[in-house]
């Protein structure tokens, strides 16, 4: 309340100085012919005008109201026009600058209104002794110019005195609220790049993220695969005879080959460049299929259908899909028991895809199952080149059949 109180300041300091002008006007009686009239009104029209003044920044409405009403009072009375009232141009400036857009327009009526009603009331029979005073006669007469009538001067040089202020008052009003939006542009454009910087951060993130989970996923499916390779080479080992050195020795030996390819295929992975070896390779599922078989496991390995050029990123995800489906069947497969491995080429039935199925008979329900982050891999692999993975488990006399079958595009997705 106290700031709000101060920063009435300077306005009523401006408006009690205007009032006394007024009182020492009013005060003065040589500048008017007002013989037999009453001082009354004029102390009422200076006490108006400074509360007018006083309030054309704060409240510009209600200072407009007040000079109508002062200018209603003057006509029923009939009390002459004071020099104080030249203090209607800080109105009019106030109400084009700070008012309202009800009291910008309703202060731009008064204006040509108040000229047209000072032309009527200058030649009127109230005012004639005003009139023929000599200070307002001479003023009036150098409106001559611009009409042949009374009329016309008057309405001219009212017009004048509150027009040309209220004009300074509607170019401040413009000028500062083009400012305004040119400071709001500005404001508007650094949060939109700012907004752009963060989304570009976030897809950057987000693409760190994915980049980091692909790594993980390579890693688990070529460490996964080759341990699980070489933990079966190994104990296969265990049951060679003490004399059968040779045989040992093709064991010890397909085990250091196969941990020599799973120390290349994590450095591919590591690699940032990507290589075309990374994304597949000639015969790469050939080669899946002989390296679980060099293992000791048994596989059936069937193919239908002509062979088709995968592209690179589409062999890639082929090879990795195979590559976790074998590694699941040794993990949990039975050992005495075959795995099944069929690939369907496009040729009418899957039109378009490559349909990749691996099955075989897993321990009873009460061991374990494949499943976790191998199979969660799968499913976003397939599902970034417009794949599917399905994966049944069936239960049997002699064993549970575990059942997975990929569909992979011949094509990238989009063409």
């Amino acid at each position: 309340m106290t700031r709000e109180w101060r920063a009435w300041i300077p306005d009523v300091a401006l408006g009690l100085v205007v009032l006394a002008l007024g009182l020492l006007e009013a005060a003065n009686t040589d500048l008017f012919d007002v013989a037999g009239r009453s001082r009354v009104s004029l102390v009422g029209v200076a006490l108006l005008t400074g509360a007018a003044v006083a309030c054309s920044r704060r409240e510009p409405g209600l200072a407009l109201s007040l000079v109508w009403a002062m200018s209603a009072i003057q006509v029923l009375t009939g009390s002459p026009i004071m020099l104080v009232q030249l203090a209607f141009a800080i109105v009019a400036f106030g109400t084009a600058r700070w008012g309202r857009s009800s009291t910008v327009i309703a202060a731009g009526l008064s204006i040509p209104t108040a000229g047209l009603i000072a032309a009527l009331l200058v030649v009127s029979s109230s005012y004639a002794p005003f009139i023929n005073s000599d200070s307002y006669r001479t003023l009036l007469d150098t409106a001559y110019r611009f009409g042949d009538t009374w009329q016309v001067g008057a309405a001219v040089i009212g017009m004048a005195v509150l027009a040309v202020p209220f004009l300074a008052g509607l170019a401040l009003r413009f000028s500062e609220r083009a400012r305004r939006s040119e400071v709001s542009q500005v404001a508007a454009e650094e949060e939109a790049a700012q907004a752009v910087r963060e989304t570009e951060q976030a897809r950057e993130i987000a693409r760190l993220r994915e980049e980091q989970s692909r790594l993980a996923r390579d890693v688990h499916d070529v460490v996964g695969h080759s341990l699980a390779v070489i933990l079966a080479q190994a104990e296969s080992a265990q049951f060679v005879e003490d004399v059968d050195t040779e045989k040992l020795k093709a064991t010890m030996a397909t085990i250091a080959t196969s941990a020599r390819s799973s120390l290349q295929d994590v450095r591919q992975v590591l690699t940032p460049a990507e290589s075309s070896s990374a994304h597949g390779r000639t015969g790469g599922l050939d080669d899946l299929v002989a390296g679980v078989r060099a293992s000791g496991h048994e596989v059936v390995s069937s193919e239908v259908g002509a062979r088709q050029p995968l592209p690179p990123e589409l062999e890639q995800v082929a090879f990795r899909v195979l590559q976790e489906m074998l590694t699941n069947a040794m993990k949990h497969g039975l050992r005495g028991e075959p795995i099944f491995v069929e690939r369907h080429w496009p040729d009418g039935s899957w039109v378009g895809e490559l349909r990749i199925e691996v099955r075989n008979v897993v321990a009873p329900p009460d061991g374990s199952a494949p499943g976790g982050q191998g199979l969660d891999g799968m499913r976003r692999r397939l599902e970034a080149i417009g794949g599917r993975l399905d994966v049944r488990r069936r239960a049997l006399a002699d064993g549970d059949t575990f059942t997975g079958t990929a569909w992979v595009p011949v094509r990238p997705v989009g063409r």
